[in-house]
């Protein structure tokens, strides 16, 4: 088959399952072809080797059976870098980028700055920071061991490792307690327990659940991260959230009775409140 046959014939046949059937087509190509999306668009009469066809035709299986884009192709991209993933870790999102560039337009005039980063998943927020900041050193804390291993890796491919401090913790378990940072930043787990068998099938059958669930009413990380950071953070010191689309109303209600004042939010390109931010006396 040629490129454009196989663009004909899967963008169709992934118009159920994805929001970008032809983009998602593309992408797999670019795995098996090992080219950029402009040869693609540029050879569209190219037609695929035996090999190549094969391999293409195990991909487009995998998404037809909802398997998500960036685990089949084991990457990608967040704040312009490339990350890789793999089943084990959330998929970064360009929601999460919110709160990413709003902790650098924090911390970029603060001169050295220690960050903490809790649940370091693929090291999206953990490495966008260390490679945006280049004053800041940051901890990652997950309890993950699949996550560790992939935050590291990608703190090596985005050549920011020196400046990354990974630890497997339980929140702040198995931190110093002496330990004081400038900002600390989570997106936690937050979707509530009833509310995960109701979502896509390529987010709860093949995301790590771990990673999605926050309790009863979605909030139990914020409960605990909230009360515990106020050990860690430097007079002054900033805690942020990425938040779900209903829950900024509750978490700033929570930091403010934990005592956290000048707490804002930021909004997401839906103009849905995506990012809470307050500060500690």
């Amino acid at each position: 088959m040629t490129i454009k046959e196989i663009l004909i014939k899967y963008s169709k046949e992934l118009e159920e399952i994805s929001s970008t059937p032809r983009l998602d087509v593309e992408t797999l190509l670019q795995k098996v072809l090992g080219v950029d999306r402009l040869y693609i668009l540029l050879n569209l009469d190219r037609v695929l080797s035996n090999d190549e066809e094969q391999l293409f035709n195990k991909f487009i299986e995998e998404r037809l059976n909802n398997r998500p884009i960036a685990y089949i192709v084991g990457n990608r991209e967040f704040m312009g870098l490339d990350f890789y993933v793999q089943e084990g870790v959330l998929i970064p999102r360009p929601d999460t980028e919110i709160l990413v560039e709003e902790v650098i337009e924090l911390a970029k005039d603060k001169g050295k700055v220690n960050i903490l980063d809790i649940g370091t998943g693929s090291g999206a927020i953990t490495v966008s920071l260390a490679k945006y900041l280049e004053n800041a050193k940051v901890t990652s804390v997950d309890i993950s061991d699949i996550a560790l291993e992939i935050g590291k890796r990608n703190a090596m491919e985005n050549n920011v490792a020196d400046r990354i401090d990974f630890i497997k913790s339980d929140l702040f378990s198995a931190l110093d307690k002496n330990l004081k940072f400038d900002i600390i930043v989570s997106n936690p787990p937050y979707i509530k327990r009833e509310v995960i068998e109701t979502l896509d099938k390529q987010v709860k059958d093949f995301e790590p659940y771990n990673a999605l669930e926050g309790g009863i009413d979605g909030l139990d990380f914020y409960r605990a991260i909230t009360t515990q950071a106020k050990d860690f953070l430097k007079e002054g010191g900033i805690l942020a959230y990425e938040v779900g689309h209903d829950q900024s109303e509750d978490i700033s209600k929570l930091m403010e009775m934990d005592g956290y004042t000048n707490i804002y939010t930021r909004k997401d390109l839906q103009q849905i409140d995506r990012v809470v931010i307050g500060n500690i006396l």
